[in-house]
């Protein structure tokens, strides 16, 4: 018993850590890697509660914790499936960005209107694709540095 909660205080603050690398790098990769380690404590959790329910003389505490383990780790999988397949499959970003793409665009001296903007997220990253309008009368050169 002492095994689990051991397990539980160091894989929850791995979890704390992997999780703080992950946001501040911005990877789908290092966050899979902190919810493995948050499965793990979940595990260890169920593993406590099963030896401490068959301790107590509940034999089949065993058979559930293990149950609710494997439906935690399923959760969690799926969940990270879903997310890696959205980035790689190119999804586009969500309305906000977009908007805020939109505003910065608008910004710049030179752009007219804005003709379409298409955008794409690739792991981390996002690229923009835009085709603005600008004054016909300016030159190859001065149209380009407004792009």
């Amino acid at each position: 018993m002492c095994a689990a909660i051991l397990s539980i205080i160091v894989k929850e603050a791995m979890y704390w850590y992997t999780r703080k690398v992950a946001k501040k790098i911005n990877s789908s990769a290092v966050m899979a890697d902190a919810w493995h380690h948050r499965s793990d404590a979940l595990s260890s959790i169920g593993s406590f509660a099963g030896i401490l329910g068959a301790r107590m003389g509940f034999l089949i505490s065993d058979s559930i914790a293990s149950i609710v383990i494997s439906i935690f780790i399923i959760k969690a999988g799926a969940e990270i499936f879903i997310k890696t397949i959205r980035e790689l499959t190119d999804e586009a970003c969500d309305e906000k960005n977009v908007n805020q793409i939109y505003n910065i665009i608008n910004k710049q001296t030179g752009v007219m209107r804005i003709d379409d903007v298409k955008t794409r997220k690739f792991g981390s990253k996002i690229y923009v694709d835009v085709e603005i309008s600008a004054d016909g009368e300016k030159t190859l050169n001065e149209t380009h540095k407004i792009a």
